[in-house]
C-alpha cells in the first residue's frame, strides 16, 4: 500500500491508495474530533518529572491544543521547513539544550506516520514524499540538494525506511489526473506557505494506459516565497508599526532608531519563535528602558515573551481569508498588552504584496517561455494551496489563460493524494 506525504511549511498531510486505486486520507484526531490537514508546528514545554527536568513535545493539532491550554508557554516553532536551505541555522537552543533542525523537523514527521499508522490500522514504512521546485531561501540547484539532504535525514529519524522524492505540484498533477476522462495539457500552480510551484504535463487516461514518460513533463518552475511573504507583508504594514518599529530610543542624549532586525524575524514564522531567547529579551528591556515610546516596545516585548506567534499568525490568516472574500476586512489581534485593530482593504494588501505577485507572474511565463507552449494550448490551470484563494493570485492565471480554463479543488490535500497515486 502506497503513500503519499506533503510535508508543507503550513499544513502537512498523509494519504494511502488501496489496491483498488482508492485514495484514503489520514485523519489527525484532536479533542475537537478529527482533521485531514495536519499544522506542521511543534510545541515544546520544560516538565519535571519524577526529580529529572525533560522536554517534551507535540505536534500538529494536538500541538496547538496543548499550546493554548498552557498557563506559562513553552515554545512553539512554525514553519521549521523554511529552515532547511539554510546554511546558517544548524541548531537552537530551547530550555537549554541544543536541538538539530532536522531533529525538530523528525519530531512533527514521526508524529504524522505514528498517528497515520494508528487511525489507518496499517504499518507505514515508505512514502513518496513531496518537495518544492525551489526550497525557501535556495539561491541555487546546490542550496535544494542541501535542503533535500535535511530532509531525507528528518525522514530518516522519523521512521521511514524508504522514500522517494516527487515535485509537489506534479502529485498535485496526478490527483487532478484522476478525476479525467480525457487526455489535457496542465499547468498546476501549487502554492504553500512558503513555496509557489509551477509544472507543465500532459496527463490523462491515455497516459496512464501506457505508462509515463519522461517528455509528458515538460517543465518546472518555482519560487521561495507564497503564502509566509504574504503574511510578511501583512506584519509589516500592520503588526510591526504598532510594536515600535521605526521608534527611537535616547541613548547617552542620542535618538536612535530600535535595532530593526527584531522586526525583520518578526515578519517570519520560522524565525519569529527563536526571538524568545534569553539574550534578545535582554536587549528588549534594555530598548523598552530608553524608549521615546515605551507602550509600544513594551507591547512587542510582551508578544516575544509569552511566545505569541500562534495568535498572530491565526489573525493574519484571518485577514487574508476575508480578503478573498471582501473588498474590506477588520484586522484584529488581542492578548495581555497587545491590542491591535484596523480596517484593512484588499487593494492595500494586494499593493503589499504587488512584488510577490509579480515575482510569481514572471515565473509562469518563463515556465511557458521555456517549454515553448502557448497559454492558449493549455487546456486546464489547475490551482491548489492555500495561498491560491487570494483573488490577486488568481487574477493572474485568469489574465493569461482565460477564466473558463481555472480550476481547483482539496486545496490541502490535493499533493499527499497525488503523491500516493504516483507511479
Amino acid at each position: 500500500m502506497r503513500a503519499g506525504l506533503d510535508f508543507g511549511t503550513t499544513n502537512s498531510s498523509l494519504a494511502v491508495v488501496h489496491p483498488d486505486g482508492t485514495v484514503q486520507m489520514a485523519r489527525f484526531r484532536h479533542s475537537a474530533g478529527a482533521v485531514e490537514s495536519f499544522r506542521s508546528l511543534l510545541y515544546l514545554e520544560r516538565l519535571h518529572e519524577a526529580g529529572k527536568l525533560r522536554i517534551k513535545s507535540w505536534s500538529g493539532p494536538v500541538g496547538i491544543e496543548q499550546y493554548l491550554q498552557a498557563d506559562e508557554k513553552g515554545r512553539l516553532i512554525q514553519s521549521l521547513k523554511s529552515f532547511l536551505a539554510s546554511r546558517n541555522l544548524q541548531s537552537t537552543e530551547i530550555f537549554g539544550r541544543r536541538f538539530q533542525v532536522e531533529e525538530l523537523v523528525a519530531k512533527i514527521l514521526a508524529d504524522i506516520r505514528t498517528q497515520a499508522e494508528e487511525e489507518l490500522g496499517i504499518r507505514i514504512r515508505e512514502a513518496v514524499v513531496g518537495r518544492p521546485i525551489r526550497f525557501v531561501g535556495s539561491d541555487s540547484d546546490a542550496d535544494d540538494e542541501y535542503a533535500l539532504g535535511r530532509l531525507r535525514s528528518a525522514l530518516a529519524q522519523a521512521g521511514f525506511e524508504h522514500v522517494r522524492f516527487a515535485y509537489e505540484p506534479v502529485g498535485a498533477a496526478y490527483h487532478y489526473e484522476s478525476t479525467l476522462n480525457r487526455d489535457e495539457l496542465i499547468l498546476i500552480g501549487d502554492f504553500g506557505g512558503g513555496t509557489s510551484d509551477f509544472s507543465l504535463l500532459r496527463v490523462g487516461p491515455t497516459v496512464r494506459k501506457r505508462g509515463r514518460r519522461p517528455e509528458d513533463l515538460l517543465g518546472n518552475e518555482g519560487l521561495g516565497l507564497a503564502g509566509d511573504a504574504f503574511d510578511a507583508r501583512i506584519v509589516r504594514h500592520l503588526v510591526s508599526p504598532a510594536l515600535g518599529a521605526d521608534t527611537l530610543i535616547n541613548s547617552a542624549g542620542k535618538l536612535l532608531p530600535v535595532p530593526n532586525w527584531v522586526y525583520f524575524k518578526l515578519e517570519r514564522w520560522h524565525h519569529l519563535s527563536l526571538l524568545k531567547s534569553r539574550e534578545t529579551l535582554n536587549m528588549l528591556k534594555s530598548v523598552l528602558s530608553q524608549a521615546v515610546e515605551p507602550e509600544r516596545i513594551r507591547a512587542l516585548l510582551y508578544l516575544v515573551q509569552h511566545d505569541l506567534g500562534y495568535e498572530l499568525h491565526r489573525s493574519v490568516q484571518s485577514l487574508k481569508v476575508r480578503l478573498s472574500h471582501a473588498e474590506e476586512a477588520p484586522f484584529h489581534f488581542v492578548d495581555g498588552s497587545v491590542e491591535l485593530n484596523a480596517m484593512v482593504s484588499r487593494a492595500s494588501f494586494e499593493d503589499w504584496i504587488s512584488e510577490e505577485l509579480e515575482a510569481i507572474r514572471i515565473r509562469v511565463s518563463a515556465l511557458l517561455n521555456k517549454t515553448g507552449v502557448d497559454a492558449r494550448d493549455v487546456d486546464r490551470v489547475f490551482l491548489t494551496g492555500g495561498s491560491s484563494f487570494v483573488p490577486a493570485v488568481r487574477r493572474i492565471f485568469e489574465l493569461q489563460f482565460g477564466h473558463e480554463k481555472i480550476s481547483a479543488g482539496d486545496e490541502f490535500t490535493s499533493v499527499a493524494r497525488g503523491l500516493a497515486l504516483s507511479d
